[in-house]
């Protein structure tokens, strides 16, 4: 039986805090590229292979 974490690593909560930081620099500046700008930061931090993959598969 394979044992789950925990511990929850989903791409989404990246996304979350590149908006968020994208968000604040918007505000500072005034300039909405900076949205995106941590909207793609986010997606790319977030963007991993999993771990766990095995790529030698029993017969």
């Amino acid at each position: 039986m394979k044992n789950k974490s925990k511990k929850f690593n989903n791409g989404g909560n990246w996304i979350g805090v590149g908006t968020a930081i994208g968000v604040a620099l918007f505000a500072a500046t005034n300039e909405p590229v900076w949205i995106a700008v941590g909207v793609a930061v986010g997606a790319a931090l977030g963007w991993r292979k999993p771990k766990d993959q095995n790529n030698n598969k029993e017969i």
